[in-house]
């Protein structure tokens, strides 16, 4: 016998399974394996598979429905592997914008908010967002309720040069007149057109993050793979543009 981890032969027997098959331990990596399993390791091509199905409009994570039982017969995977492998690709995504730098000057953002919850429609969780009016990147994300406070965590999650420069189109939600510098603030109606960009960029998170949409049964469970989802698809989305 070779240890799978390490090829060495130097493998002693340690106990059984709970399916009464021989377990086996390498001395030397330390690996518990088994003779012939049956569950093989998931591989790359299958992963990166998981990795695109979580960018489309389809629900890998979400459990009140039978959508994730489809996704795990269309990957070959077990529904406790999916839901482990989502998780931890949600906790290790980075929670800060990455953008093309900018230098000092005039630049034009579009920000607004979007309606989604968690768990319950009770459990309201609003998507702030800012977008970059010239090369569309998103350049602002906040994810909590729709006071004061969120807009200034929205406010602080924009790259310095932004904060310092920008002229920023919004609504006529309150909470913005009380965070955005006065002189560099416009609040617009959607009849101008100066917040269509990121009108338009709530639609496309609703159709590709299907936790997002508003009639559907794939809706989030957990307030961090809701994040999670959300940035995973804004960096996705950045790097997007920026190829």
């Amino acid at each position: 016998m070779h240890c799978p981890k390490c090829n060495s032969k130097n493998v002693v027997k340690n106990g059984c399974t709970h399916y009464g098959k021989q377990r086996l331990k390498c001395q030397n990596c330390g690996r518990q394996f088994v003779e012939n399993p049956t569950r093989q390791p998931i591989n790359h091509s299958t992963r990166e598979l998981i990795d695109k199905l979580l960018l489309e409009r389809v629900s890998l994570a979400a459990m009140p429905s039978a959508t994730p039982r489809a996704n795990a017969r269309v990957t070959g995977v077990s529904l406790r592997w999916l839901q482990y492998y989502v998780n931890q690709k949600y906790y290790q995504v980075s929670k800060s914008v990455e953008v093309t730098k900018k230098k000092p000057g005039r630049l034009v953002i579009q920000i607004d908010e979007m309606w989604s919850y968690v768990g319950s429609k009770a459990n309201k969780q609003w998507i702030w967002l800012a977008i970059d009016s010239e090369t569309r990147e998103i350049v602002g994300v906040y994810v909590g309720d729709r006071s004061a406070q969120a807009a200034k965590q929205l406010w602080r999650s924009l790259p310095p040069v932004y904060r310092q420069c920008a002229v920023c189109y919004t609504d006529f939600w309150e909470a913005y007149k009380q965070v955005l510098p006065s002189k560099r603030h416009c609040a617009v109606g959607k009849d101008s057109g100066q917040t269509s960009y990121i009108e338009r960029l709530n639609n496309t998170l609703r159709q590709r993050v299907s936790r997002l949409v508003r009639k559907t049964l794939s809706f989030s469970k957990s307030l961090d793979n809701h994040i999670g989802s959300v940035w995973y698809f804004v960096h996705h989305y950045n790097a997007s543009l920026r190829s």
